[in-house]
């Protein structure tokens, strides 16, 4: 096993380089704040085409993740991981059992979770060389119909603000990623009445969304100009960006992938387009939200009653916005701010 202290800045406490060569282990972990509590934030596992990219990613994701829990209310501080590789691997064991011995390391100061190409399985594996990890099995589980429901609700707040009312039936709306969340909130939007057009590069994926919620599919690069009043982004991040915010064609950007904007600037492209941009780490905060399950010892009705209020958080959000005449993002990022310098 090798750690190696990388130059962070931005704010970072944290960041480590790790390798097991033995176990096929190569990775990434940041560490933001922990100025509210343990850093939380999920074990990513991606084929990076670097180290470097790694680096960005990990340290964006680390960052969202304590914006993300202060705005949520919670007392825990942000931190993300992240895998170099192929996450189809079939030695999962080797792999996951190194990344909890390189977070066992940093004893309790981050903890690690499930996020895009881990599992809750994997996260068993995990515990078995330390108990700094959240998502298991027998605890509070996969937290993707979670963070769904609070998408939808962010949704439903940002139809309020825009139209005065957040009742979704007739309204359109273009879902983009068909993976864990992105399939349950399309049945959640279903559920509300909402029309959906949706899109994947998972052929059985798209099929599947079609089959059980009647909708309508496009090309993976048409998803973008599809006419909707909704535009739900919910695969990877950095999709709003130069190329695609003027292709767009609705009033409201509400989903749960991270890290939508490509760069800070594009949520100004999107108030100057005058679409309502839902900020990402707000109306995606109900999976962190149903691991205080496990990490705060919260009841599940607890937990449920905390993701219901990413709706009136969001609102607030919307309100500050409009009263200091800024965008959305500003608004969010400055409410964060506030309770972390309280800190």
């Amino acid at each position: 096993m090798r750690i190696t202290e990388l130059e962070a800045g931005g704010g970072h406490e944290l960041l480590l380089a790790c390798e097991d060569e033995g176990a096929g282990y190569r990775g990434v972990i940041a560490v933001h704040s922990t100025a509210l509590g343990p850093a939380v934030g999920g074990a990513r596992f991606l084929g990076y085409a670097s180290r470097e990219e790694a680096v960005t990613d990990a340290l964006r994701l680390s960052r969202g993740m304590t914006y993300k829990n202060a705005l949520a209310g919670l007392p825990l501080g942000g931190g993300k991981s992240v895998i170099i590789g192929d996450n189809r691997v079939r030695d999962r064991e080797a792999v996951f059992r190194a990344h909890g011995r390189f977070v066992e390391r940093l004893g309790g100061r981050y903890i690690t979770a499930e996020d895009v190409g881990t599992s809750p399985s994997d996260m068993e594996i995990v515990r078995r060389e330390t108990r700094h990890v959240a998502g298991l099995l027998d605890k509070s589980g996969d937290p993707s119909p979670v963070t769904a429901r609070g998408v939808l609700r962010a949704i439903e707040a940002s139809a309020r603000f825009r139209w005065g009312s957040d009742d979704l039936r007739g309204r359109r709306v273009a879902v983009q990623g068909l993976g864990h969340v992105g399939y349950h909130l399309a049945r959640e939007l279903r559920a509300a009445g909402a029309r959906l057009v949706v899109a994947d590069t998972d052929e059985g994926r798209v099929r599947r969304v079609v089959a059980e919620c009647g909708a309508e599919r496009v090309a993976p690069a048409e998803i973008y100009s599809v006419g909707a009043d909704v535009f739900a982004p919910c695969a990877l991040g950095g999709v709003l960006n130069d190329e695609t915010i003027p292709q767009l064609r609705v009033e409201v950007v509400a989903g749960a992938a991270n890290n939508q904007l490509l760069e800070a600037r594009h949520g100004d492209a999107l108030e100057a387009r005058g679409i309502l941009y839902a900020p990402d780490y707000v109306a995606n905060a109900g999976g962190v939200i149903n691991g205080c399950v496990e990490l705060l010892g919260w009841r599940p009705e607890d937990a449920r009653r905390k993701v219901e209020e990413i709706y009136d958080t969001l609102l607030k959000v919307f309100r500050v916005a409009r009263a200091e005449s800024v965008p959305t993002h500003v608004a969010a990022d400055r409410l964060a701010e506030e309770r972390l310098d309280a800190a």
